[in-house]
């Protein structure tokens, strides 16, 4: 099966098989805040990853590209929709572009339509320096993922199996790359070990990719002879990654992926310890059923009920929104203590 053909059939079955709402914001519960001592007017929404100033905590995680016109024109829309709200975006993996120069349009695109803006692109940890580079020259882009998926490529039928030297390759395109570099889980989760080592080679950021959103494995078992379906429920949950990466990031920017799909979840995600929050399947949605400005109309809610949310709380930074008291119940809670990662501490902070 060609390249193309396989990233239409990953939109498509994305879609059907939906997003599993198991990411672990059900777990968590913000304090109250009676004397919140702020305004709506207050609300600061600007972020960073890295060196990276955003006017939202709220990107567009990957999704597409190198799948000929159907994935140009949703590249095309989503990078408009970027355009109208100031959000960064990432593209979908450039690999297809990098072996087939025909499906460079679909990725170029993103740059025609946001010529000023926040661009990311994206590529497998099989990746040499070359194609780091190349990628990265493209779209012009001001960051470049690099996205783990070993559960997604083991289930895929035409997957790769070899997944030696992983963490040797990301650090060599950390070093010549020349912009920075952000790692991303793919749906499964990333925890507090992966974390230290991305951390030890300088990466800029982790995006958690946590289980509970659009999951690859299902996705792959649709298109599989035999479903390896002990994989359908692989992985860590949304909120848990989170706090898991928080623990180990030190200096690392911790980015909240995989299931978000509120205004909610994005706050949630922030109190954990996300900088910034990507959203993908969810927007994807909007996108495909209603159209752009729905999209967009939609993009704009989230971020007025964010700044509400942050007020409630009073919060008038993402840096004070990460610091909002709140309690952890159910498998979260219990998953976290097992782990070493003491929930009382998000029970007991203040804002200021």
């Amino acid at each position: 099966m060609s390249r193309s053909k396989r990233k239409w059939d990953h939109i498509q079955l994305a879609l059907e098989t939906g997003q599993e709402s198991q990411t672990g914001f059900s777990d968590i519960t913000f304090i109250h805040q009676s004397l919140p001592d702020t305004s709506l007017e207050l609300a600061d929404l600007t972020a960073k990853i890295g060196e990276l100033r955003l006017s939202s905590p709220i990107f567009i995680n990957g999704m597409t590209g190198g799948g000929g016109e159907r994935t140009l024109e949703i590249n095309r829309s989503l990078a408009i929709a970027a355009r109208e709200l100031g959000l960064a975006v990432s593209v979908g993996s450039q690999m297809s572009a990098i072996k087939d120069p025909a499906e460079r349009k679909t990725y170029e695109v993103v740059r025609e339509e946001f010529p000023n803006g926040i661009i990311i692109g994206n590529l497998g940890s099989e990746a040499s320096i070359d194609q780091a580079k190349a990628a990265v020259d493209m779209i012009e882009a001001n960051a470049l993922q690099i996205h783990l998926n070993v559960v997604q490529e083991l289930t895929m039928p035409e997957g790769d199996r070899d997944f030696c030297g992983a963490i040797k390759r990301i650090e060599a395109i950390v070093n010549h790359a020349g912009v920075p570099v952000i790692v991303k889980e793919v749906g499964f989760g990333t925890n507090k070990e992966a974390v230290s080592q991305l951390q030890s080679i300088g990466v800029t950021a982790v995006d958690v990719g946590g289980f509970g959103g659009t999951n690859f494995a299902r996705i792959e078992n649709h298109r599989r002879k035999s479903a390896l379906t002990y994989f359908d429920d692989w992985g860590i949950p949304t909120a848990v990654s989170i706090a898991e990466a928080r623990q180990a990031a030190g200096q690392l920017s911790v980015l909240g992926s995989g299931g978000i799909q509120s205004c909610m979840d994005i706050a949630k995600a922030i109190a954990l310890g996300a900088d910034a929050v990507g959203v993908a399947g969810y927007f994807l949605k909007i996108l495909i059923t209603d159209g752009i400005e729905a999209l967009i109309e939609e993009m704009k809610a989230i971020h007025d009920d964010l700044a509400i949310i942050m007020t409630a709380l009073g919060a008038r930074t993402i840096n004070e929104l990460q610091q909002a008291p709140l309690i952890i119940a159910g498998s979260t809670h219990h998953w976290l203590n097992e782990r070493g990662i003491p929930t009382i501490k998000y029970s007991q902070r203040t804002i200021r």
